[in-house]
């Protein structure tokens, strides 16, 4: 399966790293492609490092294991850089995106000699600027979407939108918000060159 695109999300409990994949999941699917998204726990408690999984393709997807050569890793907290291997089996044709603020010395030390490609987004700012809580999986949600180019953007917003719109039926007050996190996202997520 060779247009196959594996994804592996690291966050911790309670930040919506497995949220943001699902998420992710269905937006692909409504734009015709075949898709898997799901989570791997450890102990489940708000804070513990979790993982989550993608695979999205346009042909169907026979594989049923976790994801051990992602093409794409999205670190959803940066504090994982230095507990958890990250990088394990991350093709370096791929890339890696982080929520993180630190700067390119500082990440090629806690990458731990990983030549690929390296996208950074302050999930933080971006989460706090349009929707004043920090919810870092949405800014990561298009993040991903951003540099993996598995989809049009374009296509992606107006889908995030129907889907918001069903998630957040009972409070409509935060599509907007959401909204603006994903298009600020967009622009914001760089290239570490």
């Amino acid at each position: 399966m060779s247009d196959m695109i594996e994804i592996r999300w690291h966050g911790r409990g309670g930040q919506g790293a497995k949220t943001a994949s699902l998420l992710l999941a269905d937006a692909a699917f409504n734009t015709g492609k075949y898709i898997q998204g799901f989570p791997e726990y450890g102990p489940e408690r708000m804070g513990a490092p979790i993982t989550a999984y993608n695979r999205i393709s346009s042909s169907p997807i026979r594989i049923h294991s976790n994801i051990y050569e992602p093409d794409y890793v999205v670190v959803v907290d940066d504090t994982l850089l230095e507990s958890v291997d990250v990088t394990s089996g991350l093709k370096e044709e791929g890339a890696i995106v982080i929520n993180t603020t630190k700067g390119k010395d500082e990440l090629e030390k806690l990458l731990k000699g990983y030549k690929g490609k390296v996208y950074t987004i302050d999930a933080r700012k971006v989460s706090m600027e349009t929707l004043g809580k920090y919810f870092p999986n949405t800014p990561m949600l298009a993040a991903i979407v951003k540099v993996s180019k598995i989809m049009n953007e374009d296509e992606f917003v107006k889908d995030m939108q129907g889907s918001f719109k069903h998630k957040f039926a009972k409070k409509p007050e935060v599509i907007e918000g959401n909204m603006k996190a994903l298009e600020l996202a967009l622009k914001e997520v760089k290239e570490i060159q």
